[in-house]
């Protein structure tokens, strides 16, 4: 495992990340169990649907204010590359996906896992980058 030593920006990155992800998770699972048993309708539907949007919004967010607050140059330059190989892969993987949907009869999947590509590539592209500079 790389570790780097935590500047200020990090930490604050982790402290706003850390309880925006656990919200995901929890109105993630609290729209699904709403969704299944009282079947909304009419504008409770589209205001519940977005609520897991709004701390996947906000953890881009927060990305962005660390990008902002990181005064060491040389860890802001590997988060920026580790955030275009996210953009990237999350691209790439719902374009490849989406041309097999479109001409090869592939399942469809939501555009909704394009968020959870973006974050895996980033993540995995983050340590690649730190063990080039090794």
């Amino acid at each position: 495992m790389v570790c780097a030593p935590l500047t200020p920006a990090t930490r604050r990155y982790l402290a706003r990340l850390a309880p925006t992800s656990v919200v995901y998770v929890a109105v993630v699972f609290l729209t699904k169990w709403l969704f299944q048993h009282l079947q909304p309708t009419g504008l409770t539907v589209y205001l519940l649907a977005i609520l897991p949007a709004l701390p996947m919004v906000a953890s881009l967010a927060i990305v962005g204010l660390y990008v902002r607050e990181e005064s060491d140059e040389f860890e802001r330059s590997i988060l920026v590359q580790s955030i275009l190989w996210g953009l990237g892969g999350a691209l790439a993987v719902s374009t490849i996906w989406g041309t097999l949907e479109e001409f090869a009869q592939a399942p469809h999947h939501s555009s909704f896992y394009a968020y959870l590509f973006f974050w895996i590539f980033m993540g995995i592209s983050g340590v690649v980058i730190r063990l080039r500079y090794r």
